[in-house]
């Protein structure tokens, strides 16, 4: 089945109004297009959700898309705060978000036990601090063999998972290489799949290199090609993570006017990723794009 459609129509029909949702990468593959195209067709009171919630989810959140952030760790990575997200975590915030924190493993345990059809998952954590005391979701379990008493966080699935690829085929079928996230417990875990790709190749040559399929089509209900989908984030093989970026948001988003008109030049003020790469300094993307390295293939034979 062809499942290839635009970044516009797949939010379209995988994101409503009080949704949850998952962008999910680990520095490396964030789709900053899918949350820009989400704040464009204007959606409210979602549950994002994310181990690492960095720029994109902040930029969610000042754009008033985010009801509730479910998360481990939050910032700009290397750099500092995410004023969104501060300011709206705050106490005397009018428009404050509902917080529910994990440790790393706590949130992907989560994601695991959705992803098996599991109802909790135990996990030997929590011991040493507070995150348990705070939050009423993570509860205690005596394992039958030991007696041990061992921490249990409930399954999760999310309504929709938005996960950023090097190349899939018309199917969905995602090939993943380099640094990986979450995106495998996401995508088995979610209601919804939506595949965003730098490269469309046939099925012919996924199936040439199958340990690299980290997704496969049969979960997968849109796919959209998007080169340079994850600015600033990175794509190994395709472009590097754009570091100035970074640096440069801690003054573009610590006050909520330069934040503001920063979202009104490059994300409501453009049709799409390409309007918002036109935006980009001359030579940018050349910079960023990246020398060749190419990985030797092996023999399947048998």
């Amino acid at each position: 089945m062809n499942k290839l459609c635009s970044m516009k129509e797949a939010i379209a029909a995988s994101v409503t109004d009080g949704c949850s949702l998952v962008i999910d990468g680990f520095t490396h593959l964030i789709c900053f297009a899918a949350g820009h195209e989400i704040i464009r067709q204007g959606r409210r009171n979602l549950t994002a959700i994310r181990l690492t919630p960095d720029l994109v989810y902040d930029q969610l959140i000042e754009a008033g898309a985010v009801r509730k952030l479910v998360f481990s760790w939050a910032g700009n990575p290397g750099v500092g705060s995410l004023h969104a997200l501060r300011r709206r975590s705050e106490a005397s915030s009018p428009e404050r978000l509902e917080l529910e924190e994990y440790s790393h493993f706590g949130l992907l345990s989560r994601l695991l036990a959705g992803s098996a059809g599991l109802p909790f998952w135990p996990l030997n954590n929590y011991a040493g601090g507070d995150i348990a005391r705070v939050n009423p979701s993570i509860k205690t379990v005596t394992c039958p063999f030991t007696g041990q008493e061992l921490a249990a966080v409930p399954a999760l699935r999310p309504d929709v998972a938005i996960i950023h690829c090097q190349r899939a085929d018309a199917e969905g079928n995602a090939q993943v290489w380099g640094l990986l996230g979450s995106q495998k417990e996401v995508a088995f875990a979610a209601k919804k799949v939506v595949v965003v790709a730098e490269e469309i190749v046939s099925t012919e040559r996924i199936r040439k290199d199958p340990n690299r399929t980290l997704v496969p089509g049969i979960i997968v209900s849109h796919v959209v090609h998007e080169p340079w989908g994850c600015h600033p984030s990175f794509v190994q093989g395709f472009h590097d993570r754009d570091n100035d970026f970074y640096v440069k948001w801690e003054d573009i988003s610590r006050q909520p006017e330069t934040y503001r008109a920063w979202l009104e030049e490059f994300v409501h003020g453009v049709k799409d990723r390409q309007g918002y790469l036109a935006r980009l300094e001359t030579g940018l993307l050349d910079k960023l794009r990246a020398k060749a390295r190419v990985c030797e293939g092996v023999d399947y034979g048998y």
